[in-house]
Protein backbone atom coordinates (compact mmCIF):
# COMPACT_ATOMS: atom_id res chain seq x y z
CA UNK A 1 0.00 0.00 0.00
CA UNK A 2 2.91 2.76 0.19
CA UNK A 3 4.70 1.29 -3.22
CA UNK A 4 6.75 4.33 -4.03
CA UNK A 5 6.36 6.46 -1.00
CA UNK A 6 9.34 7.49 1.26
CA UNK A 7 8.43 7.88 5.24
CA UNK A 8 10.99 9.42 7.45
CA UNK A 9 11.16 8.13 10.71
CA UNK A 10 12.71 9.80 13.83
CA UNK A 11 13.18 8.23 16.97
CA UNK A 12 14.12 10.09 19.79
CA UNK A 13 15.52 9.21 23.18
CA UNK A 14 12.65 6.91 25.17
CA UNK A 15 12.63 3.83 26.08
CA UNK A 16 10.22 3.12 23.68
CA UNK A 17 12.56 3.62 20.76
CA UNK A 18 12.73 -0.39 20.55
CA UNK A 19 8.90 0.10 19.32
CA UNK A 20 10.29 2.35 16.29
CA UNK A 21 12.31 -0.70 15.23
CA UNK A 22 8.94 -3.04 14.66
CA UNK A 23 7.61 -0.05 13.10
CA UNK A 24 10.33 0.24 10.38
CA UNK A 25 9.72 -3.26 9.61
CA UNK A 26 5.77 -3.07 9.46
CA UNK A 27 6.52 -0.41 6.42
CA UNK A 28 9.09 -1.95 4.24
CA UNK A 29 6.82 -4.62 4.46
CA UNK A 30 3.78 -2.37 3.04
CA UNK A 31 7.12 -1.81 0.11
CA UNK A 32 7.74 1.85 1.90
CA UNK A 33 11.07 3.57 1.32
CA UNK A 34 12.10 4.02 4.81
CA UNK A 35 14.57 6.26 6.09
CA UNK A 36 15.69 6.65 9.82
CA UNK A 37 16.76 9.41 11.60
CA UNK A 38 17.66 8.84 15.13
CA UNK A 39 18.68 11.72 17.79
CA UNK A 40 22.44 10.83 19.62
CA UNK A 41 19.64 10.20 22.51
CA UNK A 42 18.37 7.63 21.13
CA UNK A 43 21.30 5.54 20.36
CA UNK A 44 21.68 5.36 23.82
CA UNK A 45 18.50 2.99 23.89
CA UNK A 46 18.72 1.02 20.61
CA UNK A 47 21.67 0.48 17.89
CA UNK A 48 21.58 1.93 14.64
CA UNK A 49 22.12 -1.08 13.33
CA UNK A 50 18.73 -2.82 13.37
CA UNK A 51 17.25 0.28 11.45
CA UNK A 52 19.63 -0.26 8.63
CA UNK A 53 19.46 -4.11 8.68
CA UNK A 54 15.69 -3.71 8.52
CA UNK A 55 15.58 -0.57 5.72
CA UNK A 56 18.45 -1.34 3.84
CA UNK A 57 19.32 2.21 4.39
CA UNK A 58 22.24 4.18 6.54
CA UNK A 59 20.68 5.61 9.59
CA UNK A 60 21.19 9.37 9.84
CA UNK A 61 22.69 10.83 13.38
CA UNK A 62 25.23 13.67 12.84
CA UNK A 63 23.72 16.52 10.91
CA UNK A 64 27.72 17.22 9.14
CA UNK A 65 28.60 13.56 8.54
CA UNK A 66 30.90 13.87 5.73
CA UNK A 67 29.97 10.36 4.27
CA UNK A 68 25.98 12.14 2.86
CA UNK A 69 25.77 11.92 -0.48
CA UNK A 70 23.97 15.58 -0.47
CA UNK A 71 25.83 18.02 0.72
CA UNK A 72 22.83 19.27 2.46
CA UNK A 73 21.37 15.97 3.22
CA UNK A 74 19.10 17.30 5.21
CA UNK A 75 17.17 19.47 2.91
CA UNK A 76 17.71 16.19 0.14
CA UNK A 77 16.00 14.01 2.56
CA UNK A 78 13.37 16.58 3.28
CA UNK A 79 12.16 17.30 -0.53
CA UNK A 80 12.05 13.05 -1.03
CA UNK A 81 9.73 12.17 1.77
CA UNK A 82 6.36 11.98 1.52
CA UNK A 83 5.46 11.97 5.86
CA UNK A 84 7.64 12.37 8.61
CA UNK A 85 6.91 10.60 11.77
CA UNK A 86 8.67 11.28 14.65
CA UNK A 87 8.08 8.21 17.74
CA UNK A 88 8.66 7.97 20.13
CA UNK A 89 8.68 12.36 20.61
CA UNK A 90 10.81 12.84 23.91
CA UNK A 91 9.35 16.56 25.62
CA UNK A 92 12.70 17.74 24.65
CA UNK A 93 12.19 17.46 21.41
CA UNK A 94 8.00 18.21 20.89
CA UNK A 95 9.37 21.77 22.94
CA UNK A 96 12.39 22.12 20.51
CA UNK A 97 9.62 21.49 17.24
CA UNK A 98 6.95 23.30 18.61
CA UNK A 99 9.33 27.01 19.01
CA UNK A 100 11.25 26.11 15.25
CA UNK A 101 14.60 24.84 17.06
CA UNK A 102 16.94 23.09 14.59
CA UNK A 103 19.97 21.84 16.29
CA UNK A 104 20.33 18.56 15.25
CA UNK A 105 19.60 16.34 12.13
CA UNK A 106 16.02 15.32 12.79
CA UNK A 107 15.05 19.03 13.90
CA UNK A 108 16.42 20.24 11.08
CA UNK A 109 15.07 17.72 8.72
CA UNK A 110 11.84 17.90 10.43
CA UNK A 111 12.17 21.65 10.06
CA UNK A 112 12.13 21.00 6.15
CA UNK A 113 9.70 18.90 5.66
CA UNK A 114 6.66 20.18 4.05
CA UNK A 115 5.09 16.73 3.33
CA UNK A 116 2.93 15.02 6.37
CA UNK A 117 4.16 15.60 9.65
CA UNK A 118 2.97 13.21 12.73
CA UNK A 119 3.92 13.06 16.24
CA UNK A 120 3.92 10.17 18.47
CA UNK A 121 5.27 11.84 22.21
CA UNK A 122 6.50 9.13 24.73
CA UNK A 123 7.28 10.36 28.61
CA UNK A 124 6.35 10.19 32.05
CA UNK A 125 2.83 10.76 32.91
CA UNK A 126 3.38 13.83 34.48
CA UNK A 127 5.76 15.23 32.01
CA UNK A 128 3.54 14.78 29.80
CA UNK A 129 0.41 16.29 31.49
CA UNK A 130 2.82 19.49 32.35
CA UNK A 131 0.81 22.53 31.06
CA UNK A 132 4.08 23.60 29.23
CA UNK A 133 4.14 20.13 27.36
CA UNK A 134 0.53 20.01 26.54
CA UNK A 135 0.90 24.15 25.19
CA UNK A 136 3.96 22.64 23.28
CA UNK A 137 1.32 19.86 21.53
CA UNK A 138 -1.35 22.76 20.79
CA UNK A 139 1.58 24.67 19.18
CA UNK A 140 2.60 21.59 17.04
CA UNK A 141 -1.16 20.80 16.04
CA UNK A 142 -1.63 24.78 15.05
CA UNK A 143 1.46 24.60 13.00
CA UNK A 144 0.13 21.55 10.94
CA UNK A 145 1.25 18.39 12.90
CA UNK A 146 -1.01 15.34 13.62
CA UNK A 147 -0.09 14.90 16.89
CA UNK A 148 -0.59 10.85 18.36
CA UNK A 149 -2.16 10.78 21.41
CA UNK A 150 -0.35 8.20 23.72
CA UNK A 151 -1.43 4.86 25.00
CA UNK A 152 -2.26 4.76 28.83
CA UNK A 153 -0.61 1.78 31.09
CA UNK A 154 2.17 0.71 33.25
CA UNK A 155 5.17 3.12 32.06
CA UNK A 156 9.25 2.23 32.16
CA UNK A 157 9.78 4.01 35.16
CA UNK A 158 6.80 2.31 37.36
CA UNK A 159 3.86 4.82 36.89
CA UNK A 160 0.68 4.23 35.54
CA UNK A 161 -1.06 6.65 33.34
CA UNK A 162 -0.98 8.29 30.17
CA UNK A 163 2.25 8.41 28.50
CA UNK A 164 3.25 5.12 26.36
CA UNK A 165 3.76 4.79 23.14
CA UNK A 166 0.88 2.99 21.04
CA UNK A 167 1.48 -0.23 19.18
CA UNK A 168 3.26 -0.11 16.04
CA UNK A 169 0.10 -1.42 14.58
CA UNK A 170 -1.74 1.28 15.74
CA UNK A 171 1.21 4.19 14.65
CA UNK A 172 1.13 2.04 10.92
CA UNK A 173 -2.63 2.94 10.28
CA UNK A 174 -1.67 6.62 11.20
CA UNK A 175 0.61 6.74 8.58
CA UNK A 176 -1.70 4.49 5.92
CA UNK A 177 -4.24 6.85 6.51
CA UNK A 178 -2.14 9.92 5.74
CA UNK A 179 -0.46 8.55 2.32
CA UNK A 180 -1.57 4.98 1.33
CA UNK A 181 -4.27 6.70 -0.66
CA UNK A 182 -5.47 10.29 -2.48
CA UNK A 183 -8.23 12.07 -0.21
CA UNK A 184 -10.93 12.26 -3.48
CA UNK A 185 -13.54 12.12 -0.25
CA UNK A 186 -11.85 14.61 1.86
CA UNK A 187 -14.95 16.09 3.72
CA UNK A 188 -17.67 13.09 2.68
CA UNK A 189 -19.57 11.54 5.16
CA UNK A 190 -19.49 7.51 4.12
CA UNK A 191 -22.50 5.55 5.52
CA UNK A 192 -21.76 1.92 5.53
CA UNK A 193 -23.92 -0.86 7.26
CA UNK A 194 -22.11 -4.46 7.77
CA UNK A 195 -22.52 -7.95 9.08
CA UNK A 196 -25.72 -9.88 9.40
CA UNK A 197 -28.81 -8.88 12.06
CA UNK A 198 -30.05 -11.39 14.88
CA UNK A 199 -34.30 -11.72 15.49
CA UNK A 200 -34.53 -12.92 19.11
CA UNK A 201 -37.58 -15.60 19.47
CA UNK A 202 -36.49 -15.88 23.11
CA UNK A 203 -33.76 -14.98 25.68
CA UNK A 204 -32.11 -17.91 24.29
CA UNK A 205 -32.67 -18.24 20.24
CA UNK A 206 -32.74 -16.14 17.24
CA UNK A 207 -33.09 -16.40 13.75
CA UNK A 208 -29.61 -14.53 12.19
CA UNK A 209 -27.61 -15.87 8.00
CA UNK A 210 -23.96 -16.57 7.63
CA UNK A 211 -22.81 -13.03 7.16
CA UNK A 212 -19.06 -12.30 8.55
CA UNK A 213 -19.78 -8.44 7.86
CA UNK A 214 -15.88 -8.33 5.56
CA UNK A 215 -17.17 -6.54 2.34
CA UNK A 216 -18.68 -3.58 4.60
CA UNK A 217 -16.40 -3.57 6.85
CA UNK A 218 -13.82 -3.42 3.45
CA UNK A 219 -15.43 -0.38 2.33
CA UNK A 220 -15.58 1.54 5.56
CA UNK A 221 -11.62 1.20 6.00
CA UNK A 222 -10.90 1.77 1.96
CA UNK A 223 -13.19 4.83 2.45
CA UNK A 224 -11.36 5.95 5.51
CA UNK A 225 -7.94 5.90 3.91
CA UNK A 226 -9.55 8.06 0.97
CA UNK A 227 -10.03 10.46 3.55
CA UNK A 228 -14.06 10.25 4.26
CA UNK A 229 -15.58 10.50 7.45
CA UNK A 230 -16.90 7.14 7.63
CA UNK A 231 -19.94 5.74 10.04
CA UNK A 232 -19.97 1.97 10.42
CA UNK A 233 -23.68 0.62 11.32
CA UNK A 234 -22.56 -2.89 11.87
CA UNK A 235 -24.72 -6.29 13.27
CA UNK A 236 -22.87 -8.93 15.50
CA UNK A 237 -19.00 -9.86 13.60
CA UNK A 238 -16.38 -10.96 14.98
CA UNK A 239 -13.88 -8.49 13.10
CA UNK A 240 -12.10 -6.10 14.35
CA UNK A 241 -13.76 -2.80 13.39
CA UNK A 242 -11.59 -0.59 11.44
CA UNK A 243 -9.73 2.11 12.98
CA UNK A 244 -10.24 5.82 12.72
CA UNK A 245 -13.93 5.01 12.19
CA UNK A 246 -17.22 5.51 14.05
CA UNK A 247 -19.04 2.16 14.89
CA UNK A 248 -22.45 1.86 15.94
CA UNK A 249 -23.14 -1.46 16.86
CA UNK A 250 -26.31 -2.99 16.18
CA UNK A 251 -28.21 -6.47 16.51
CA UNK A 252 -31.47 -6.78 15.27
CA UNK A 253 -33.24 -5.34 11.67
CA UNK A 254 -35.27 -2.83 13.84
CA UNK A 255 -32.03 -1.45 15.89
CA UNK A 256 -30.10 -1.10 12.18
CA UNK A 257 -33.24 0.55 10.58
CA UNK A 258 -33.16 3.52 13.65
CA UNK A 259 -29.52 3.84 13.40
CA UNK A 260 -29.14 3.82 9.67
CA UNK A 261 -32.29 6.63 9.15
CA UNK A 262 -31.27 8.90 12.07
CA UNK A 263 -27.82 9.14 10.14
CA UNK A 264 -28.42 9.20 6.95
CA UNK A 265 -29.78 12.37 6.24
CA UNK A 266 -25.89 13.94 6.86
CA UNK A 267 -24.42 11.26 4.52
CA UNK A 268 -23.03 11.71 0.96
CA UNK A 269 -22.36 8.34 0.27
CA UNK A 270 -24.54 5.22 1.57
CA UNK A 271 -22.99 1.67 1.20
CA UNK A 272 -26.03 -0.77 2.41
CA UNK A 273 -23.69 -3.96 2.36
CA UNK A 274 -25.33 -5.52 5.46
CA UNK A 275 -27.32 -8.61 4.97
CA UNK A 276 -30.60 -7.56 7.08
CA UNK A 277 -32.85 -10.21 8.04
CA UNK A 278 -35.90 -10.24 5.92
CA UNK A 279 -38.06 -11.56 8.27
CA UNK A 280 -38.32 -11.25 12.43
CA UNK A 281 -40.02 -13.44 14.72
CA UNK A 282 -44.17 -12.13 15.24
CA UNK A 283 -43.94 -12.75 18.69
CA UNK A 284 -40.97 -12.30 21.31
CA UNK A 285 -41.21 -14.70 24.31
CA UNK A 286 -39.80 -13.37 27.78
CA UNK A 287 -38.82 -17.28 28.67
CA UNK A 288 -37.17 -20.21 26.71
CA UNK A 289 -39.60 -22.17 24.48
CA UNK A 290 -39.89 -25.16 25.76
CA UNK A 291 -39.60 -28.70 23.91
CA UNK A 292 -42.92 -30.44 22.80
CA UNK A 293 -43.64 -33.42 21.33
CA UNK A 294 -43.98 -32.77 17.71
CA UNK A 295 -43.40 -29.95 15.37
CA UNK A 296 -43.11 -26.14 16.23
CA UNK A 297 -43.69 -23.66 13.72
CA UNK A 298 -42.54 -19.59 14.28
CA UNK A 299 -44.74 -17.45 12.93
CA UNK A 300 -42.80 -14.94 11.19
CA UNK A 301 -43.17 -10.99 10.05
CA UNK A 302 -41.88 -8.38 7.42
CA UNK A 303 -38.95 -6.33 8.68
CA UNK A 304 -38.83 -2.39 7.53
CA UNK A 305 -37.09 -2.22 4.10
CA UNK A 306 -33.99 0.21 4.56
CA UNK A 307 -33.03 -0.07 1.62
CA UNK A 308 -35.91 1.36 0.27
CA UNK A 309 -36.74 3.75 2.82
CA UNK A 310 -33.45 5.36 2.18
CA UNK A 311 -34.16 5.67 -2.01
CA UNK A 312 -37.29 6.92 -0.71
CA UNK A 313 -36.11 9.99 1.57
CA UNK A 314 -33.14 10.41 -0.08
CA UNK A 315 -31.16 14.31 -0.14
CA UNK A 316 -30.54 15.85 -2.96
CA UNK A 317 -26.92 14.71 -4.38
CA UNK A 318 -27.02 11.60 -2.50
CA UNK A 319 -25.57 8.47 -3.85
CA UNK A 320 -26.96 5.48 -2.47
CA UNK A 321 -25.42 1.96 -3.09
CA UNK A 322 -27.32 -1.52 -2.27
CA UNK A 323 -26.00 -5.13 -2.38
CA UNK A 324 -27.76 -8.37 -3.82
CA UNK A 325 -27.02 -11.68 -3.02
CA UNK A 326 -28.36 -14.65 -5.36
CA UNK A 327 -28.38 -18.06 -5.67
CA UNK A 328 -30.05 -17.44 -9.30
CA UNK A 329 -31.28 -15.23 -11.49
CA UNK A 330 -29.01 -12.65 -10.31
CA UNK A 331 -29.58 -9.95 -12.70
CA UNK A 332 -32.43 -10.01 -13.41
CA UNK A 333 -33.16 -9.88 -9.64
CA UNK A 334 -30.64 -7.42 -8.33
CA UNK A 335 -31.57 -5.59 -11.42
CA UNK A 336 -35.21 -5.10 -10.65
CA UNK A 337 -33.80 -3.64 -7.03
CA UNK A 338 -32.25 -1.06 -8.84
CA UNK A 339 -35.32 1.09 -9.80
CA UNK A 340 -37.43 -0.23 -6.78
CA UNK A 341 -35.43 1.03 -4.19
CA UNK A 342 -34.60 4.01 -6.23
CA UNK A 343 -30.55 3.35 -6.36
CA UNK A 344 -27.55 4.30 -7.60
CA UNK A 345 -26.30 0.89 -7.83
CA UNK A 346 -26.67 -2.66 -6.89
CA UNK A 347 -23.37 -4.72 -6.27
CA UNK A 348 -24.46 -8.24 -7.14
CA UNK A 349 -22.97 -11.42 -6.42
CA UNK A 350 -23.75 -15.28 -6.73
CA UNK A 351 -23.03 -17.10 -3.61
CA UNK A 352 -23.08 -20.46 -5.59
CA UNK A 353 -19.74 -18.79 -7.67
CA UNK A 354 -16.57 -19.99 -6.10
CA UNK A 355 -14.95 -16.74 -4.29
CA UNK A 356 -18.06 -14.67 -4.13
CA UNK A 357 -19.78 -16.41 -0.80
CA UNK A 358 -20.15 -15.64 3.04
CA UNK A 359 -16.51 -15.54 4.70
CA UNK A 360 -14.14 -15.62 2.12
CA UNK A 361 -11.86 -12.64 1.97
CA UNK A 362 -12.40 -12.56 -1.91
CA UNK A 363 -14.92 -11.33 -4.14
CA UNK A 364 -16.64 -11.43 -7.41
CA UNK A 365 -19.22 -8.66 -8.23
CA UNK A 366 -21.50 -7.38 -10.76
CA UNK A 367 -22.19 -3.85 -10.35
CA UNK A 368 -25.54 -2.90 -11.65
CA UNK A 369 -26.47 1.21 -12.68
CA UNK A 370 -29.00 2.52 -14.91
CA UNK A 371 -25.70 2.90 -17.72
CA UNK A 372 -25.41 -0.68 -17.44
CA UNK A 373 -23.62 -3.74 -15.87
CA UNK A 374 -19.66 -3.83 -15.20
CA UNK A 375 -18.44 -7.41 -14.35
CA UNK A 376 -15.70 -7.56 -12.46
CA UNK A 377 -13.10 -10.81 -11.71
CA UNK A 378 -12.81 -12.37 -8.54
CA UNK A 379 -10.90 -9.90 -5.88
CA UNK A 380 -9.93 -9.36 -2.74
CA UNK A 381 -12.98 -7.59 -1.09
CA UNK A 382 -10.60 -4.40 -0.18
CA UNK A 383 -9.72 -4.34 -4.02
CA UNK A 384 -13.19 -4.34 -4.65
CA UNK A 385 -14.11 -1.95 -2.24
CA UNK A 386 -11.83 0.65 -3.91
CA UNK A 387 -13.52 0.14 -7.27
CA UNK A 388 -16.86 0.50 -5.70
CA UNK A 389 -15.95 3.31 -4.43
CA UNK A 390 -14.76 4.93 -7.75
CA UNK A 391 -17.97 3.97 -9.16
CA UNK A 392 -20.32 5.79 -6.49
CA UNK A 393 -17.63 9.11 -7.04
CA UNK A 394 -17.99 8.84 -10.77
CA UNK A 395 -22.16 8.50 -9.74
CA UNK A 396 -21.84 11.40 -7.39
CA UNK A 397 -20.35 13.43 -10.05
CA UNK A 398 -22.81 13.21 -12.61
CA UNK A 399 -25.78 13.73 -10.10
Amino acid sequence: MLQGKTVLLGVTGGIAAYKAAYLASAMVKLHAQVEVIMTEHATKFIAPLPFEQLTGNRVMVDTFDRNFTHQVEHIALAERTDLILIAPATANVCAKLAHGLADDMLTTTALACTCPKLIAPAMNTNMFENQVTQDNLKTLAGYGWEVIAPASGRLACGAVGAGKLPEPERLKEHILRAIALPHDLQGKTVLVTAGPTQEALDPVRYLTNHSTGRMGYALAYVAMLRGAKVILISGPTAIEPPPFVEVVNVVSAQDMFEAVTTRSAGAQFIFKAAAVADYTPADYHDDKVKKKEGDLSIPLKRTQDILQHLGAHRTPGQVICGFSMETRDMLENSAAKLSKKNVDMICANNLKVAGAGFGTDTNVLTLITKAGTEELPMMSKEAAAGIILDRALALGVEQ
